[in-house]
């Protein structure tokens, strides 16, 4: 009986130690994410959405030279591994004497890297407003930019939002690569803290239900989103 008893206080000391770790390093792991993963997210998505629209637009005007060094970006940035990109820019630059922050190239290649997937998502968009739309801006006067503008590209991100917000989720996983080149970002700190903890198993599935909240934020306000768009399209959702 004493040892039985023996073995259940050190099964509930164990018990307690796992809990104050978690509750400890949960308030850490999301601060990092609120002030590091979050703005990281938005700010290469913003950028990988500015390269889409005019990798895009460049395609849909289909000036010969410009398109294929388009179709040679996309082909080149989908075909080579994030990781590697990442090493790249970071860790292989400085041989040729360009020397970037690891938060400055995690922006960079984490916007270029998702503006290649957008680039081919507002595409198919653009495609798909029909012709017609362009000769009808011109007969009403307006030139081609005002016709791309006012006309096409608010219908073209209309058809391609719920793909654009899909892409915004996967951004927002893509940041916990930035951990491979030292940036300090939510899930450096769970390998920081599990280095000196130990608990690896426990802080990594801690680190994921906070990517998983994260995502599942961004997926409600996707589909708030759509609706929205549903009702001014006077379509239903």
């Amino acid at each position: 009986m004493a040892f039985h008893s023996l073995g259940r206080e050190r099964g509930d000391s164990m018990v307690n130690e796992h809990w104050q770790m978690l509750t400890e390093s949960f308030p850490q792991l999301l601060e990092y994410g609120i002030k590091v993963t979050i703005p990281l997210s938005i700010l290469s998505f913003a950028l990988g959405l500015a390269v889409a629209v005019t990798v895009a637009l460049i395609q849909y005007a289909n000036v010969r030279f410009l398109r294929r060094l388009c179709r040679f970006y996309i082909w080149i940035t989908r075909g080579t591994p994030l990781l590697v990109q990442l090493f790249i820019v970071f860790y292989g630059l400085p041989d040729i004497g360009i020397k970037l922050s690891n938060y400055l190239s995690a922006f960079l290649v984490l916007g270029f890297n998702e503006g290649a997937y957008m680039a081919e998502t507002m595409r198919g968009a653009l495609e798909s407003v029909p012709r017609g739309q362009m000769e009808a801006g011109y007969c009403a006067g307006m030139n081609y930019v005002q016709i791309m503008g006012h006309v096409v590209l608010p219908q073209a991100f209309r058809t391609a939002f719920p793909a654009l917000g899909n892409s915004m989720i996967a951004m927002v996983k893509d940041t916990s690569m930035a951990a491979s080149i030292t940036m300090a970002e939510m899930f450096r700190q769970a390998q920081i803290i599990s280095g000196q903890r130990g608990d690896v198993l426990l802080l990594y599935c801690e680190a994921a239900v906070i990517y998983l909240l994260f995502c599942t934020a961004l997926t409600w306000l996707q589909r708030l989103g759509e609706k929205l768009l549903a009702k001014r399209g006077g379509v239903r959702a």
